[in-house]
């Protein structure tokens, strides 16, 4: 399977995930609005998610699959497999502890990512991390199966199985809820518990696509075999990469916890209108960095661990170009099209103008960060797959220091779109370092044709946007009916994808040969 195959493969099964998302976000902000009660979920939501970043897919799979695409290649299945069935053993294990920790001491992890909780806010919080906290295992455990099936070159159902945390999550807003009030039992409750069926279905659904594969892991119950596997050497390696990678991951994860907290000592409803921001930022960051991270991290160590440096140079000129011709347009709708898209999906029910209007600004601060936010899943794994954990551990903790000192500045003036606005400049910055590291060192070389592909991209970018700011100012996007309003909504992202790849052609880009690279 080429790179953009599996790559395009990747983002389309991604868009499917964010779609339903999507669904299930528009249910929530319909049903529940914006209250200490919304606050309340998305802070309980974001320990299990803050814990699945450090010891699922964000420092574990950094360390393991890079360590498992280097014995796949060097030692043959069969070393490989073993290594898995150590590696699940161990994994288990630890999960079983950190949950038991972490439902028992669910009142202070709620306390120290948001203390400015109200009480009854701050007691259903409590509650609902203690529902959703064994989430973290199902999620550890799957973002486990997803590194040997895409080092295996299998990327359908790693990216598939989103879908399903956000069907359970749709069912629990659309049938959940109002059971749940009938009950007696406050109605945000039954997301709390779609997020736990979520969990059990995606990992449900890995154990035939290993299976079948003949890469199902052996996970041993008797102490012995417990020991053994944390002493294999192959899971001591994945332990020595975690360290700095934990750090790296941790650092991100701290500047979100900085953040959340900040954020639950301003207005009510801060926390909710970032977390709808962030579901539209997300689109952009999952559907290309994301996807091209995934597809990138094993091929770029396969061609390390072979010897082969042009093609390793070549992967991430490739990725980078992507990164340029799809996140720079999509960093400016952000900016001048916020209002509307936050109206057209989400002002009905409790959400009110008045929300959309303060979701709309912290979009639009995501918006100057968003370049370097997809970059930096392209640039990391450059480092990840020469087994250089440290050095982008580094410089995330310099970009968090850096990133509170632009909180200190912008938060009396701008609130909570300050906290977003920090994040997006933090990681232009931290893009901007890697970028140079990566070419100091000699790993990655640029290409011929950057300045002209460039001015290329952004001609065509600032066409979109003056059609889009347009657009944004024409229509009463607040005041007109929701039909109509989504009807205008399609209608402008329409016009603008149009806009954008008429001017690329017209400016005689060659987009095939540019996916064929």
């Amino acid at each position: 399977m080429s790179l953009f195959k599996a790559a395009s493969t990747v983002s389309l099964l991604t868009l499917v995930s964010r779609v339903t998302g999507l669904v299930r976000d528009l249910l929530m902000a319909s049903a529940f609005g914006v209250s200490g009660l919304t606050d309340a979920f998305n802070v309980a939501f974001r320990i299990p998610n803050l814990l699945r970043r450090l010891f699922g897919e964000g420092a574990f799979s950094q360390a393991f699959v890079p360590v498992l695409a280097t014995r796949k290649a060097q030692d043959g299945e069969e070393a490989t497999r073993k290594l898995i069935d150590a590696v699940a053993t161990a994994l288990t294990w630890a999960l079983v502890l950190t949950c038991v920790l972490g439902v028992a001491g669910a009142p202070v992890l709620v306390w120290a990512l948001a203390s400015g909780l109200d009480p009854k806010s701050f007691d259903a919080a409590v509650l609902m991390t203690r529902w959703m906290f064994p989430y973290i295992a199902c999620m550890s455990l799957v973002a486990f199966s997803a590194g040997i099936l895409n080092t295996w070159r299998h990327f359908a159902i790693p990216a598939a199985t989103p879908v399903l945390l956000n069907v359970a999550m749709i069912g629990a807003a659309w049938w959940g809820a109002p059971g749940f009030e009938r009950l007696g039992i406050e109605p945000i409750y039954a997301m709390a518990a779609g997020v736990m069926l979520g969990g059990l279905l995606q990992l449900g659904v890995q154990i035939p696509a290993l299976r079948r594969r003949g890469l199902l892991p052996r996970i041993s119950l008797a102490w012995g075999r417990v020991r053994a596997a944390w002493a294999d050497p192959g899971v001591r390696q994945v332990l020595t990469l975690m360290l700095p990678a934990l750090l790296g991951v941790g650092v991100a994860q701290l500047s979100l916890l900085i953040n959340t907290q900040i954020a639950s000592h301003l207005a009510a409803g801060s926390v909710t209108w970032i977390w709808y921001a962030d579901r539209l930022m997300e689109f952009p960051t999952a559907l290309l960095g994301v996807a091209l991270g995934v597809v990138l991290t094993p091929q770029l160590t396969a061609a390390r661990a072979s010897g082969d440096h042009a093609r390793y140079s070549q992967m991430l000129d490739w990725g980078l170009r992507l990164v340029v011709l799809l996140a720079l347009p999509c960093a400016a709708a952000l900016l001048t099209f916020a209002t509307p898209l936050l109206a057209g999906l989400f002002h009905h029910g409790r959400f009110s103008a008045d929300d959309v209007q303060r979701s709309a600004l912290a979009l639009a601060m995501y918006g100057i960060g968003l370049v370097g936010l997809v970059a930096i899943k392209v640039l990391a794994p450059g480092y990840y797959a020469s087994l250089d954990i440290r050095t982008p551990v580094r410089i995330a903790v310099a970009v968090l220091v850096i990133t509170q000192v632009f909180n200190v500045i912008f938060v009396p003036f701008l609130q909570h779109a300050a906290l977003t606005l920090s994040i997006g400049l933090g990681a232009l910055l931290n893009a901007v370092w890697l970028l140079v590291g990566l070419i100091r060192r000699g790993s990655y070389q640029p290409q011929q044709g950057w300045g002209l592909y460039g001015a290329r991209v952004l001609g065509a970018t600032l066409l979109m946007s003056a059609f889009l700011a347009w657009a944004a100012r024409y229509f009463d996007w607040l005041s007109t009916p929701a039909l109509p309003r989504a009807g205008l909504l399609a209608l402008s992202i329409l016009g603008a994808v149009l806009i954008y790849f008429g001017a690329l052609l017209a400016s005689g880009l060659k987009l095939r040969q540019l996916l064929r690279r």
